[in-house]
């Protein structure tokens, strides 16, 4: 069977490096026996070796012409491919109350969507990891004080130990991407419950950094009950990206406490 065309409207840009592919791979050696989704597998590049490592795949792909390709050339996912819009799928049907695995070479276009998909089933998701955008994959693992820390970083970072671990270039991809590309993984940490309203949790998280230039004693006032002042805190002299998770759960529990009168 044919090459699978790539497809700029579904952002593919096929990895072509075996030996790369072979290193994604294995950023879930330690999550043999679990469950793994591949997104968006294209023509199997790193399929294979998920394969070859023994995983328990399941391969989820948009593109109709992938999926005829992979049932070609791939007869060993047999009936595990889930020819499905990634973000319109439900995680939580597919392994009902079992941990799971997601890996991918993720289409840049939708790449900090699908993290914020997977953020729903965290309980689940105990690891996940692949290539997207070198500039979206810092953004993923940026620490406090860092400029390019945002709300991806933060919700992430909640609920997940985050590690940035290698840069791609951008000649091992047919058609090459105009920037580079980044892999990381995401493990799942002890965290069950935050202390905080995980709702407002996530209000304060938006709001704060949609004003990103604003300090948070600022960006704070639109979620404040009326005639309420900003909360006494060091925090709300800050900027957003200066802030840790847990201050941000503290910055959110003042806030609670607030409207709680």
């Amino acid at each position: 069977m044919p090459q699978v065309k790539p497809k700029k409207a579904l952002g593919q840009h096929f990895l072509t490096d075996l030996g790369i592919a072979r290193r994604i791979a294995d950023t879930l050696d330690g999550f043999i026996g679990l469950p793994v989704v591949e997104v968006g597998p294209g023509m199997g590049v790193l399929t294979q070796f998920l394969l070859e490592k023994g995983h328990d795949l399941t391969v989820v792909e948009i593109d109709t012409e992938s999926v005829g390709y992979l049932r070609s050339n791939m007869p060993a996912i047999g009936g595990r491919i889930i020819e499905h819009d990634f973000l319109q799928l439900d995680l939580g049907a597919l392994f009902p109350e079992k941990k799971f695995c997601v890996i991918g070479n993720y289409p840049y276009n939708i790449s900090s969507q699908i993290f914020f998909h997977i953020l729903q089933w965290k309980d689940q998701v105990v690891c996940c990891s692949g290539m997207l955008q070198k500039e979206v994959a810092e953004r993923i693992a940026a620490g406090p004080g860092s400029k390019t820390r945002g709300i991806l970083s933060v919700l992430l970072q909640a609920w997940y130990d985050v590690e940035y671990l290698f840069t791609v270039d951008e000649h091992v991809f047919n058609p090459p991407p105009k920037v580079k590309s980044g892999v990381i993984r995401l493990t799942r940490n002890n965290v069950e419950d935050l202390g905080c309203d995980p709702s407002l949790f996530k209000t304060v998280v938006k709001t704060t950094f949609g004003q990103r230039r604003k300090t948070i004693r600022n960006s704070l006032k639109p979620l404040l009950p009326p005639g309420a002042s900003v909360p006494e805190s060091p925090l709300v002299a800050l900027r957003p990206e200066q802030l840790s998770v847990e201050q941000f759960i503290e910055l959110t529990n003042l806030l609670s406490n607030l409207r709680a009168g």
